[in-house]
């Protein structure tokens, strides 16, 4: 019967896992976890917003074909056309175009299509920066200059559009870089569920060492009745006493 019991304990000890095996598990399991976590917070998800965004980005490229000032276009603003010097175009306003051109349109295009969160980070800041030049460029033609000197047009339509798409921009930017995406919410509530269950298997194979000493230990648990103190018999137990009585 011994013989059966000892035979038997090594292979309920073979069909459960080792505790190193079970940590390494975890292990595995927690980096693949903390890469896909990593991988998902340096991406975006505008959602509806990039639908918002794209239409902006098609208003900014149509303002720069639209006149900036008077005759001048934001092309030849861009590219310091006889037109543009003529209008006398300030350096607020060359500003303003390149900014419009760089992040407005060529950053946004790419967080877009790569939906990389520094990107739209970048893109955040340069619309920030133009909506201010487009700000000062606004007010430029619209101010009399050194010695009275009179802009020769005032604000044209291009400008006007260009600078409510870096407005619309930098407004959908901001709330698509600081928003958290679902799936990272996702991940976070994941990690939590694994360190919970990591807590519950350490806490199980703390207990599981005194559950087995004290299998291993009958004789402790399994003691007879009849070991039991003699002092632990009722008084009624005992003999009668010899003593004769006094009449005799």
């Amino acid at each position: 019967m011994s013989d059966g019991a000892q035979a038997g304990t090594p292979a309920s000890g073979d069909s459960q896992p080792s505790r190193a095996e079970v940590n390494a598990g975890f292990a595995q399991y927690e980096d693949e976890l903390r890469k896909a976590e990593r991988k998902v917070a340096g991406e975006i998800d505008p959602g509806a917003r990039a639908l918002v965004v794209a239409i902006a980005v098609l208003v900014a490229m149509l303002s720069l074909v639209l006149p900036h000032a008077g005759s001048a276009s934001g092309l030849e603003v861009l590219t310091f056309a006889p037109d543009a010097a003529a209008e006398r175009i300030s350096i607020t306003s060359k500003v303003f175009v390149y900014l419009l051109t760089i992040f407005g349109i060529g950053f946004s295009m790419l967080a877009l299509v790569t939906r990389r969160w520094v990107i739209a980070w970048i893109a955040l800041c340069g619309n920030a920066i133009a909506c201010v030049a487009g700000m000062l460029a606004w007010w430029t033609r619209n101010t009399v200059g050194v010695n009275d000197i009179q802009p020769p047009s005032g604000v044209g339509v291009g400008l006007m559009l260009g600078w409510v798409a870096a407005l619309v921009l930098t407004f959908h930017w901001a709330r698509v870089v600081w928003a958290r995406s679902s799936y990272q919410l996702a991940l976070e509530e994941e990690r939590r569920k694994d360190a919970a269950a990591r807590d519950a298997h350490a806490l199980s194979l703390h207990h599981k060492p005194t559950a087995r000493r004290t299998e291993s230990d009958p004789a402790a648990s399994d003691k007879p009745a009849s070991d039991k103190p003699a002092s632990d018999k009722p008084a009624s137990d005992k003999p009668a006493s010899d003593k004769p009585e006094s009449g005799d």
